[in-house]
């Protein structure tokens, strides 16, 4: 049995939907019971468990083989991150209890950078993760093409997406999604005999790396239109975070300066990370 936390997002929904292709049996970990209907009907064993529980998150996990750990996100938050450590260690309580054979905890590029930025709750969460006594795997993603989402419509309508990641002829590594479900399936699924005995970092990136300029040419291509990027200039972000309800900008400033300076990135070279299969503008088709 292998329990899913996050199954009613994108990434927890494509590595149980990767088990269920592959007949293994999965556990669908959900805080609302109301959203476990579609999953129930697919054949997965549902329980019901929020993060600031970790009684329920133990008899979630318990006699599973394995765990797929995610977290919820948190885009805007307290400047120590205080959400970020009480969740990571609520999970930690609740797998030490449980005794699960394995972990995967859905982490991010970057989360080794010492500067203080948004991905810096992964990093506070491996930490505390590390301290586990069974097999632990870091799965730790690119950007993610979804991201560009939020491009769909202005460049349907108006020909243009707004950049926050520049110069827009910087390649930077992206991924799919379900790029990212397949591959926590596999290592879920690996068992102690192929070598999985302590703790690693699995870094994954799409075939290969993409620019702002180049997701703009694509919207251009799958939508028979000019299609340009325009950078958001660098001293507009505060005001704009926090006319969006931000309280907190900084750390949201930080992590795109990261990924701008280049003090975010892998910490193996571009020819020793994963690669997954989903290209740019299969994954934008899907989008739109």
């Amino acid at each position: 049995m292998f329990a899913i936390t996050g199954i009613t997002g994108q990434v927890g929904g494509s590595v149980a939907r990767h088990l269920l292709d592959a007949k293994q049996p999965v556990r669908a970990v959900v805080r609302d019971g109301s959203k476990a209907d579609a999953w129930a009907k697919r054949g997965c064993e549902i329980a019901i468990a929020d993060v600031k529980d970790v009684a329920a998150l133990t008899a979630a996990f318990k006699g599973a083989e394995a765990v797929f750990v995610l977290a919820p996100p948190n885009f805007d938050p307290s400047p120590d991150y205080r959400e970020a450590r009480a969740v990571a260690m609520n999970f930690r309580s609740a797998l030490e209890a449980a005794r699960p054979g394995r972990v995967v905890y859905l982490s991010t590029v970057g989360a080794q950078a010492r500067q203080d930025n948004l991905l810096t709750q992964h990093t506070i969460a491996e930490q505390i993760l590390k301290e586990l006594s069974m097999p632990v795997t870091f799965l730790r993603p690119a950007w993610f093409i979804e991201n560009s989402s939020w491009d769909v419509g202005p460049a349907r309508e108006k020909g243009v997406i707004a950049s926050f990641l520049q110069p827009l002829d910087r390649p930077v590594p992206m991924v799919g999604t379900d790029d990212i479900g397949r591959v926590a399936a596999e290592l879920l699924a690996e068992s102690a005999d192929e070598k999985w005995t302590g703790h690693r970092i699995v870094e994954l990136e799409g075939p290969r790396r993409v620019t702002p300029n180049e997701i703009a040419s694509t919207f251009s291509k799958l939508f028979g239109k000019p299609v340009k990027a325009e950078t958001v200039p660098r001293d507009s972000w505060e005001k704009l975070f926090l006319s969006q309800g931000m309280k907190n900008p900084n750390p949201r400033i930080r992590m795109l300066d990261g990924f701008n300076e280049g003090w975010i990135d892998f910490e193996k070279d571009e020819t020793d990370t994963l690669k997954g299969k989903l290209s740019l503008e299969a994954v934008l088709k899907t989008l739109i």
